[in-house]
């Protein structure tokens, strides 16, 4: 019986902060557009990093050497 002498307190202060939380939430807008989150999932805004090809005719690449030596 002496135990509920520290759960109900416990018990309000969880609920004091449950309800501070809840409305700091409405207070910064946190509920305004609930639209956009739930279909931004269906959205790909990330682009696929673009490969670029070898450059074949640069000095440095491995046909230029190749045909180097066989020039030699």
């Amino acid at each position: 019986m002496s135990i509920l002498y520290v759960l109900i307190p416990i018990a309000m202060l969880f609920v004091l902060v449950a309800v501070g939380i809840f409305f700091w939430a409405v207070r910064s807008d946190q509920f305004d557009d609930l639209d956009r989150q739930s279909v931004s999932i269906l959205f790909d805004d990330d682009l696929p990093a673009q490969k670029k090809e070898p450059d074949l005719d640069a000095p440095g690449s491995q046909n230029s050497t190749l045909e180097s030596k066989h020039l030699d």
